[in-house]
């Protein structure tokens, strides 16, 4: 590494499973880049779902990864591992990384780390590995959404919803339907390109996904929420739908009647991404920066960035994030 780089680095180090006040700065020595890696000298990092299940010590890191949390991150190429040869020192990128985004320096796969797109700031490029990651994965490739198919998005207004009801619309033209708990968030929600948003506290998504499709229902959904909408989104779903949960906040378990699966010949299915092998990462990263980034440079998609906090200010960050009152994304800044 060069003399520019650091020795010590500010760290969020979880200190035990537990509340957001478990997160404590801390200084730690600085990683080195590997083969195949790249240092970066992290100028912004993504607050994530997964992070907050990471600190109550559900989400444990992959074996191999940084303890430290974060998932996303943008800033400048500080160093550079053997066999890398896309990247010099000062070229500004973002990166999705398996762990040890909530620190000065992070360690990235050259694979996984991509040019920030068009004139984005750094905070903004921070929004979008881990959600144009996740949203890729699983609407276009596991679901393989289609032109002229549908498509419905509960949390329409979290940092996934935001970017899959741009994607869609943008890359494929589709309809999209999305669910969110305020007439501000449904606003946000349809002035991004749903063509219908539902607020799930005073109406029923079914019911109204049903009505706008003739009664045919939704061809793919991207379901974050999991509890008593496993079963909902069975009914929600047209023939040959196919169902993809990310995540579960309302819970994992629920009581479900296979039938509609049966007569609807539906696809339930579900992933994560943390732990996918470092090939298809790069895989989807490669299809990020053909068909995804285009779009973000011209301004077609951009990343909803709801507000931001200093790196010390992680418990803060994870309160609000907790509290769900935030359209968008949550950022940490180093500065």
């Amino acid at each position: 590494m060069t003399d520019a780089v650091q020795k010590k680095m500010t760290a969020i180090e979880i200190t035990h499973g537990g509340g957001p006040d478990v997160l404590v700065p801390c200084e730690l020595a600085t990683p080195y880049p590997g083969p195949g890696e790249v240092l970066i000298r992290v100028a912004a990092a993504g607050i994530n779902r997964a992070d907050i299940f990471q600190r109550q010590g559900n989400y444990p890191a992959p074996k191999g990864s940084s303890p430290i949390p974060g998932l996303e991150v943008a800033g400048t190429i500080a160093a550079l591992g053997r066999d890398t040869n896309r990247y010099k020192e000062g070229d500004k990128v973002c990166a999705l990384i398996s762990g040890g985004g909530y620190a000065q320096y992070c360690l990235s796969d050259e694979t996984s780390t991509l040019p920030i797109p068009g004139s984005l700031s750094m905070v903004e490029a921070a929004g979008l590995p881990e959600t144009c990651f996740t949203v890729w994965a699983n609407v276009f490739e596991r679901a393989n959404l289609q032109t002229g198919e549908t498509l419905l998005v509960h949390g329409g207004s979290s940092g996934i919803g935001t970017t899959a009801i741009q994607m869609a619309t943008q890359l494929l033209g589709t309809d999209v339907f999305a669910t969110a708990g305020s007439l501000e968030k449904c606003a946000m929600c349809e002035k991004l390109g749903a063509k219908r948003a539902i607020n799930y506290m005073e109406q029923d998504f079914v019911e109204i996904v049903k009505a706008e499709t003739g009664g045919k229902g939704v061809d793919v959904i991207l379901d974050m929420v999991g509890g008593d909408y496993i079963e909902r989104n069975l009914l929600a779903a047209a023939p040959d739908g196919r169902i993809v949960n990310i995540a579960y906040l309302n819970g994992a378990i629920a009581e479900v009647n296979f039938m509609p699966i049966m007569l609807k010949r539906l696809t339930l299915t579900g992933s994560t991404l943390r732990a996918r092998p470092v090939e298809e990462k790069a895989q989807i990263a490669r299809q990020l920066e053909e068909k995804i980034w285009p779009l973000i440079a011209t301004g077609k998609i951009y990343p909803v960035i709801h507000t931001q906090f200093a790196l010390t200010q992680a418990a803060q960050a994870h309160k609000l994030m907790e509290s769900s009152a935030h359209i968008g994304k949550i950022i940490l800044v180093m500065a």
